[in-house]
């Protein structure tokens, strides 16, 4: 009975979505499949290698001494990857300049610090009540810098801003919208023995299929998918940095989004980001142990050039915050601002620090770390992510965009 429950229903979604149009709201939008049709013998196969790569990243974050020195900043370059995604572009030096004073910096800096906030929240909130439709609004709201509520308006329409192709019309109405959110926070608490990484795969493509808030669905979409690891028990700190994956594969990536929606076609996609998360894992992996070494090599080189190299709290604090402020040396190690100052000074002209001038104050820039963390790191087919520092891939126009009905 199951068997023809299951193969009607499969029926049911395939003639629905040969009657899919781009200009027509997708009120129909069907809840995914079953356990048995998304995960194929290719599908349980790769899944095996990304949740091999997530445990060994997960085990790297775990080991290291001060796991806030990742937790500040790895979740920076998601942030100002998922952004520039929707072309928010900003750079490395100008997000962790500006991480202690967002108002100094420009609109699209402090956007995607907006966008880290978002995520830090979103990471509590899921520690402390679960992952739900109103963590979803939490991160959406942050994201925006006002409230963001389920839309009520119709007339969203997504495609080329440019050419004005339509591409996919999102679901209409704020009580369908509701409840396909409600079918959307059912299936990725569903207790059928899905594997968590095709879980997220598939309930990544209906949360961007819903389309539920007006703006900001994709930096939402994509901070509900390392939420939805954290949940599983897979990963304890928010650290895969899978938006640069998607940046330098943007094509593909929305263009499995659509197949998704025309053919149902959900094993291409699924391997997509498994594919994401084993190269991604094994990146930021690499990325961990080179950040380990650094550390070591500041300790070994600062405890011959300044008392201060001896002070572990002062170490941890110049790769917490790689632009470092006299004022958060006297605060963290509980030491006066001449001591702060000479313990700076000292590593400057030691060549370990970069001391810049900024209006009437002083940064001390850890330039060896901020290099290190936007090198290119290895991964299992050598797909590199970009490691120039203040540089990144530019993507001209979203291939999915929200333009205006005309």
């Amino acid at each position: 009975m199951a068997l023809i429950f299951a193969y009607c229903s499969r029926l049911w979604q395939i003639r629905h979505m040969s009657q899919w149009r781009p200009d027509v709201p997708h009120n129909e939008l069907p809840t995914p499949p079953g356990v048995d049709e998304l995960e194929t013998r290719s599908v349980l196969k790769a899944a095996i290698g990304a949740n091999t790569a997530l445990a060994k990243l997960d085990q790297a974050a775990s080991s290291i001494p001060n796991p806030t020195v990742l937790i500040n900043t790895i979740p920076l370059l998601e942030a100002q990857a998922s952004s520039e995604i929707e072309n928010i572009v900003t750079t490395t030096d100008a997000l962790f300049r500006h991480i202690d004073e967002p108002a100094a910096a420009d609109p699209a800096t402090r956007e995607t610090l907006l966008y880290r906030t978002a995520l830090r929240e979103g990471f509590e909130q899921t520690i402390d009540r679960g992952l739900t439709t109103a963590t979803a609004s939490t991160v959406c709201s942050i994201i925006k810098g006002r409230e963001m509520q389920i839309r009520a308006l119709p007339g969203t329409r997504i495609g080329n801003p440019v050419t004005g192709e339509l591409t996919y019309s999102p679901p209409e109405g704020r009580d369908l919208i509701a409840g396909k959110l409600s079918e959307w926070e059912r299936f990725i608490h569903a207790e059928d023995g899905m594997d968590p990484l095709v879980r997220m795969a598939v309930a990544h493509y209906q949360f961007e299929a819903i389309h539920p808030f007006t703006d900001g669905n994709g930096r939402t979409g994509r901070i509900l998918n390392v939420l939805m690891l954290v949940e599983a028990g897979l990963l304890r700190h928010p650290l895969l940095y899978l938006s640069r994956y998607i940046i330098e594969t943007k094509n593909e990536y929305y263009q499995l989004l659509r197949a998704v929606t025309e053919e149902s076609a959900w094993e291409k996609w699924i391997l997509y980001i498994l594919t994401g998360i084993e190269r991604t894992s094994l990146a930021t992996f690499h990325k961990i142990a080179a950040i380990r070494e650094l550390q070591d090599e500041f300790v070994r080189r600062g405890r011959t050039v300044s008392r201060g190299g001896a002070d572990s709290e002062f170490q941890s604090v110049l790769f917490e915050q790689p632009y470092c402020r006299i004022s958060t040396v006297m605060t963290r190690c509980g030491v006066s601002r001449p001591t702060a100052t000479s313990w700076l000074g000292a590593f400057a002209e030691a060549g370990l620090l970069q001391d810049i001038k900024v209006g009437r104050g002083r940064l001390f820039v850890n330039r060896e770390f901020l290099q290190l963390l936007v090198r290119a790191e290895p991964s299992t087919n050598g797909l590199r992510t970009d490691g120039r520092e203040g540089r990144h891939l530019h993507v001209s126009i979203p291939a999915y965009a929200e333009i205006p009905v005309m």
